[in-house]
């Protein structure tokens, strides 16, 4: 009885040392404040279990060159000095501030001479992505956050497999946790069919805590160097079939054009870091025709830079609106500049327009997301509620001129911790049409009101209250 009790008792002084230390390592490397205080109370209110949970999300491998910086900026300036050089573009005045700050923050040239088409449903998304694969003669790059195995990725697999034995160079980067549903084989099987598989940051026991907490959540294709999609859409069946409350609204663009390159350079970049083979050859960066009127930067972010790319162009973009915001987002758990940025333009008199899912696919985000709501509607944003299904999209529109799209969700881990990739498009057209989507998804939402949302209930109020200690590291 002795014995054992003497074993708690090393157990518990063992613990209590080791939930010391972290504490220590959380808080020396000078993190968010409001960060370092959440990883502080997870530590101290979930015994074992929040140390759990730190190892496996909370640790910072950015100071561990989880990718090197160094190398991520070389990489960078050689595939850009491998395109065509571009001429001088105007873009519209109110946003040339905003051009400026995108290329100085991560070299992120902009683009003109592009074409860009919506896509808002899986159906016609895929079926543009499969015509544009069959056309492939040189190569088809794909990189997706999630990959299953199911009815659409089958089939997007064999199409992969019949170009590779065509002689066509067909390379894939699957998110090794986001894509965790799908069977091992199912990537193997499509590696001894001649397409070259790259995981990205594979999940192994002995580095897990190392690797878990940054995820590559970008969905880029290009064929041919010529042509390109990117957007919010994964591949799996619930973009096409919907899910149990209905459809799986999603929002996805293809690129053909001058800014396919940008596309390019992210995705051979990406290749770089998880394979250590460089490809910059001008095979994949062929001289490319005026193909539209878009003008165009394709920015990426990660926990590689010092500074948030994405974050900052939002941010920077929201606080130069003079007419209008439009936002969808399936999470909304803002940054405090972020959502400062969003009231002042609602308090200046912008139109802002906030849509969120009814319900969404995580319970605990959409909770903490529920709890930044009366703080936005206090400041006369129109907020709606998606009620056909799941609202996936991430879409903006601002003013008349600028439409953002990308992988990039609006909370705290797409701008700090994934590696994410978004399109600032400055055209009026194409800003009419992203409108015209918005607009059409307000006709299956519902307008919320200050007073509805003050009538919930207590323990709602709690839990998002409570929830919402936890939104930085979410």
């Amino acid at each position: 009885m002795e014995t054992a009790s003497n074993v708690i008792l090393i157990f518990q002084i063992l613990y209590v040392a080791t939930a010391l230390g972290t504490m220590i390592v959380v808080i020396s490397e000078n993190r968010n404040p409001l960060k370092t205080i959440s990883w502080v109370l997870v530590l101290l209110l979930l015994p074992l279990v929040g140390l759990i949970i730190y190892y496996f999300f909370g640790e910072d491998s950015r100071k561990q060159r989880l990718i090197s910086h160094k190398m991520y900026k070389k990489l960078n300036r050689r595939s850009i000095g491998r395109k065509e050089l571009m001429e001088t573009l105007n873009p519209p005045v109110e946003h040339k501030g905003l051009v400026s700050l995108l290329n100085r923050l991560k070299a992120s040239p902009l683009y003109g001479g592009t074409n860009v088409t919506f896509y808002s449903d899986g159906v016609s998304k895929f079926e543009a992505l499969f015509k544009e694969m069959e056309k492939a003669e040189k190569h088809i790059h794909i990189q997706y956050y999630i990959f299953l195995d199911d009815e659409i990725g089958l089939k997007t697999r064999d199409i992969l497999v019949r170009k590779a034995s065509e002689g066509v160079e067909v390379r894939l980067i699957y998110d090794d946790v986001g894509s965790w549903k799908a069977k091992r084989n199912f990537f193997k099987d499509m590696q001894t069919c001649g397409v070259e598989v790259q995981p990205f940051l594979k999940v192994a026991f002995k580095i897990l805590t190392s690797r878990v907490n940054y995820r590559n959540h970008r969905k880029i294709v290009v064929i041919d160097g010529k042509v390109g999609f990117v957007g919010g859409m994964n591949v799996a069946d619930r973009y096409i079939k919907g899910v149990n409350n209905g459809i799986w609204r999603d929002s996805h663009i293809k690129v053909e054009g001058k800014g396919v390159a940008g596309l390019q350079t992210s995705f051979l970049i990406d290749w770089y870091s998880s394979r250590k083979e460089f490809l910059a050859s001008d095979s994949y960066y062929p001289i490319l025709e005026n193909k539209g009127d878009n003008l165009m930067q394709l920015v990426t972010s990660g926990p590689v830079g010092q500074f948030k790319d994405i974050h900052l162009g939002i941010l920077q973009a929201i606080t130069n609106a003079k007419e209008c915001v439009y936002i969808q987002t399936p999470y909304f758990v803002p940054t405090d500049s972020l959502l400062l940025a969003i009231q002042m333009a609602a308090m200046r008199g912008v139109d802002v327009r906030l849509m969120l899912p009814r319900h969404s696919d995580t319970t605990f985000v959409h909770i903490a997301s529920m709890s930044f709501l009366k703080e936005v509607l206090d400041a006369k944003v129109n907020v709606f509620f998606f009620e056909a299904g799941f609202l996936h999209s991430k879409l903006m529109v601002i003013d008349s001129s600028l439409t953002i799209t990308g992988s990039a969700n609006m909370d705290v881990r797409s701008f700090e911790h994934n590696f994410e990739i978004d399109a600032f498009i400055y055209n009026e057209e194409t800003c009419n049409k992203a409108k015209e989507i918005f607009f059409r998804d307000i006709e299956q939402s519902t307008l919320l009101t200050i007073e509805e949302w003050e009538k919930r209930s207590r323990i709602e109020k709690f839990k998002e209250s409570v929830t919402r200690l936890f939104s930085p590291l979410l």
